[in-house]
């Protein structure tokens, strides 16, 4: 338990005083603004925090969540790795030259990054230890500080430059077995955001960078979410907007401007002329789906122009006219649709071709799934906080991590990788659940389960403190002179502790309990009906912007916190 001061509360509240937050100041403050006021992080630049006593304690909480879950429903073993990773690796994997890692030479020059995540480390060191069928299945993770060079830090803890995260790594024999990890893993996490009792949904997702075909995304809905999630009415198959294949309500109903983008095959001999509506996001994960993996995806930021530089220095000028075009339209354009000009003077029809009926661009809502046809889409703004990948051998194969098989034949490790951003739920759960009162923390996250508030610390305070020795490591005492009760209480809630004990004079031996967290179900209920009478505990009416009040005899005092928490 920990018993404060007017000098440590400084400590932990510095500007949560100076500032005496009212209502109207909490509910327009940015979320991260909040955790600064209350102590428990500090910003010290863009992207980059301290964290304090009391958002350690949060962000420690969620960790021992989800190493307990890896450890027993995952069975993995937790390992560390360095955060200096070597440039070679890099190189083999060829994610040297990606613009956000921050890279550094030692005194001999070497050049090393801060790892953004392990896959090159892991794989090298798991290639070095194992030889042999009989070493695998095998499922490592660890829980450190990882380092992204954000251009544009933003959201606080959920887009920082230092983040804390849980990365794992699974190596398989097969692709069968594989996918049977990546699928135990996301019961895993589905186990892990159950027990930090915030909704969440699982969505299908793009491997972008990482590699992979396939993944998949935990997210918590939010309005200030940076992603967006569609979720089908009909097959409630839900998936992120870069994978979610969409067909309009009615089939060529744009009949306004037309966008279109030029790309190129990977041989960069056939030009991709690629038609959507005006205003409509090309969607480059359908166009590769749309040409079965053959399109240069290098040069989806390359201007039109470039593209057509490229693709005219594969043909001398008296063989333009033999190039090969492939025009892809999308499935809401018709005849009458206004498209721009054809970049080609000159082309055989026999080397020209035409897809319709393609749809090219992200889902907007209220569209018609892709996945069944018939359902409507709905769209959500949500927080990503949770990433799984089957990543297939991209990795062992560029790594040499290969091992000998029952026959005794070399053959490489099946990979997955699957990330939590530990550091990112911190800010995610506080954005998701606070109100105009300030932070609400589910039990598994808040910095205590209890606050013990009286207007002076007295002995009642410390028979109080005594009897909830069973919470002891819950428990935060309020012991500060010339605060009233009423602010002590009131900034109680403000940090978000689930449960407020208030000692006062007029009551005693009964003591009040203000119930701050917000509940996941009503099991409290049945034992209030079964134990009020034995343990003099009642409910008290409130008004409609007081909070839910108990009141119980002092010798029953940690039974009844017990019972209230079970439910937050």
């Amino acid at each position: 338990m920990i018993k404060f001061n007017t000098r440590s509360f400084v400590r932990y509240v510095h500007v949560y005083q100076a500032k005496k937050l009212s209502k109207g100041v909490i509910e327009s403050a940015a979320t991260h603004d909040l955790l600064q006021w209350l102590g428990f992080v500090k910003q010290t630049q863009s992207g980059l925090v301290h964290w304090l006593p009391m958002g350690l304690r949060t962000l420690n909480k969620i960790t021992h969540v989800i190493k307990y879950r890896m450890n027993t429903y995952g069975r993995a073993h937790e390992v560390s790795l360095s955060t200096l990773s070597p440039r070679a690796l890099w190189l083999r994997t060829g994610r040297w030259g990606n613009s956000e890692l921050f890279k550094l030479k030692d005194s001999k020059g070497a050049e090393y990054c801060l790892a953004p995540t392990c896959e090159e480390e892991i794989t090298s060191l798991i290639g070095a230890y194992v030889s042999s069928y009989k070493d695998l299945p095998l499922l490592a993770y660890q829980v450190t500080r990882k380092y992204r060079d954000e251009r544009r830090p933003r959201g606080g803890l959920l887009r920082g430059r230092e983040f804390l995260m849980k990365d794992g790594y699974s190596f398989d024999v097969t692709k069968e077995s594989a996918i049977e990890t990546f699928n135990r893993m996301n019961k895993c996490y589905d186990l892990i955001f159950q027990d930090l009792r915030v909704p969440f949904v699982s969505a299908w997702a793009d491997s972008g960078d990482i590699g992979g075909d396939m993944s998949k995304e935990y997210h918590y809905l939010h309005e200030t979410g940076e992603d967006v999630l569609m979720k089908c009415t009909s097959c409630e198959s839900v998936s992120n907007v870069e994978t979610c294949n969409s067909y309009p309500v009615k089939e060529g109903e744009h009949g306004g401007d037309v966008d279109v983008r030029y790309a190129l095959n990977k041989e960069r001999d056939t030009l991709l002329c690629l038609y959507y509506p005006k205003g409509r996001t090309l969607n480059w994960n359908h166009v590769k789906g749309i040409m079965d993996d053959d399109i240069d995806l290098a040069l989806r930021e390359t201007s039109n122009d470039k593209i057509l530089e490229i693709f005219s220095e594969k043909y001398p000028e008296d063989e333009a006219m033999f190039a090969s075009v492939i025009r892809v339209m999308d499935c809401r354009l018709n005849s009458h649709s206004n498209f721009p000009d054809f970049p080609l003077k000159q082309y055989l029809k026999s080397n020209f071709a035409q897809l319709t009926g393609e749809s090219l661009v992200d889902a907007v809502h209220q569209e018609i799934c892709g996945e069944c046809k018939e359902g409507s889409l709905e769209a959500a703004k949500s927080i990503e906080v949770g990433h799984t990948f089957y990543l297939g051998t991209k990795y062992s194969e560029r790594l040499d991590g290969k091992f000998m098989t029952k026959d005794n034949n070399e053959q490489l490790m099946e990979m997955g990788c699957y990330g939590i951003g530990v550091s990112r739920l911190v800010g995610a759960i506080a954005q998701v659940t606070r109100d105009e009162k300030g932070l609400r923390w589910p039990k598994s996250s808040a910095p205590y389960e209890i606050s013990l508030c009286a207007a002076q610390f007295d002995s009642k305070v410390e028979e109080a403190r005594d009897l909830l020795s069973s919470h002891a490591d819950e428990l935060w005492i309020d012991a500060r002179d010339k605060v009233s009760l009423g602010r002590k209480i009131s900034q109680s809630h403000c940090l978000g502790i689930p449960l407020c004990v208030i000692v006062g004079n007029k009551h005693w031996p009964h003591v009040e309990i203000e119930v701050r967290g917000r509940r996941v179900s009503d099991q409290w209920h049945a034992k209030y009906n079964q134990l009020a009478q034995e343990y003099q505990w009642t409910m008290l009416p409130a008004s409609n912007d007081a909070f839910e009040k108990h009141r119980v005899h002092k010798n029953h005092l940690s039974d009844v916190a017990a019972i209230l928490l079970t439910d937050m």
